[in-house]
């Protein structure tokens, strides 16, 4: 399952960067470019809740399939477009939204199936090594989507991305899960409540979403903003923003590592102390113009990303049974995913009256300021 899902998310990360900068290219607006990643991820936000219930009543691996066949057909229309040369703006956010509606469905289902491949005690390293993969293919996808976006095209992203979706379908097909859905006696609506009413009585976990909305909404906008800052502030063109979103991504494979040698103790405290350090590297990378200093900013950002989102993730996979699994890792995902569109389109429209390094610099300051509020006032978040 790890080797299937690094291979495509490679893939993913190919098409993240070239889609990036063909839309930015396309339009030369980062109101357009927050947009793209609006349609991207509002339909998690909109519909994951439905995906959690699914995930918790329906077969976790099915649902899986489904979602990759669905993404592995947005990438070969994109590459079809682009071939053609047809393509527009709008061509992207529609397909970025089928994407999204799919990862809606397929995400609390792979949230909630890989704890059931390993024992109890293993749960935050596998939540850990899962995350290393992903961020493995952050460093490998953008490197070699750079070389193939400029040597020759953005289709050759798109389309790679496309045939990438082959090995996490095959390995699917492979595993065997121990997760069995129970028949389903009360209403997806009912069933959606429950999952709700759980976090809320669960003392801390309402805190700890809320955090997570407002962790993405703050620090997200770093990542979908990368081509901005790589042309209009360091003046580099595709190359530079290759570097900058490959850095991040070493940076985010660095900090999984951290967190998969340490052991389940403090998990939120750690979390929150990481946090402040990450407002304080958004800050630096925000006034930095010297590309290697940003470099080093955006490593050290990635990092402690990954620190505050594995803990966070860890955290709420050891409170919950394997039967509210899906329903409570979708209610997370709402808030985890939810604050990244709202936050790009609104990051979007204040770059555009002022300029993106203030952007960039008030978030940070906000990150560390909520960091802090959590870590000295609303103190409940530290008991889980």
């Amino acid at each position: 399952m790890w080797l299937g899902a690094c291979t495509s998310s490679i893939g993913t990360w190919m098409q993240i960067l070239a889609q990036s900068w063909l839309v930015y290219k396309l339009s030369k607006s980062s109101v357009y470019l927050g947009l793209d990643a609006f349609f991207g991820q509002i339909p998690v936000f909109l519909f994951s809740l439905f995906g959690g219930v699914f995930a918790d009543r329906k077969s976790r691996r099915a649902l899986l399939l489904m979602s990759q066949f669905v993404q592995m057909a947005c990438a070969f229309i994109l590459t079809a477009l682009v071939l053609t040369d047809t393509v527009q703006v709008w061509h992207i956010w529609c397909l970025s939204f089928t994407v999204g509606v799919a990862q809606s469905f397929g995400g609390p289902a792979y949230s909630a199936l890989i704890p059931t491949l390993v024992h109890r005690d293993d749960i935050s390293n596998a939540i850990a090594l899962n995350s290393i993969q992903f961020n493995l293919a952050r460093v490998l996808g953008p490197m070699v989507g750079g070389i193939a976006l400029t040597k020759f095209g953005a289709a050759w992203c798109f389309g790679l991305n496309g045939v990438s979706f082959l090995a996490v379908i095959c390995t699917l097909l492979m595993i065997r899960t121990s997760f069995v859905p129970l028949k389903a006696e009360t209403s997806v609506i009912q069933s959606m409540k429950e999952g709700i009413h759980f976090i809320r009585k669960r003392e801390g976990m309402a805190s700890l979403v809320v955090l997570a909305f407002l962790l993405t909404l703050f620090s997200f906008p770093l990542i979908t903003f990368l081509p901005v800052m790589a042309s209009e502030v360091l003046h580099g063109g595709a190359n530079v923003f290759t570097l900058l979103l490959c850095f991040s991504g070493a940076g985010s494979v660095t900090g999984a590592l951290a967190i998969a040698s340490l052991k389940q103790k403090q998990q939120a405290k750690r979390s929150l102390v990481v946090m402040a350090l990450l407002g304080v590297f958004i800050i630096g990378f925000a006034v930095s113009r010297n590309l290697a200093l940003s470099l080093a900013f955006v490593f050290a950002s990635g990092a402690c990303l990954m620190v505050v989102f594995a803990a966070n993730s860890s955290v709420v996979q050891l409170y919950v049974e394997d039967a509210m699994r899906g329903r409570v890792m979708s209610v997370y995902n709402v808030a985890f995913r939810g604050g990244m569109p709202i936050g790009s389109v609104l990051c979007g429209l204040l770059i555009k009256q002022t300029s993106a390094p203030a952007v960039m610099a008030l978030n940070g300051v906000v990150v560390v300021v909520l960091a802090m509020y959590f870590l000295l006032i609303e103190r409940k978040l530290l008991k889980l």
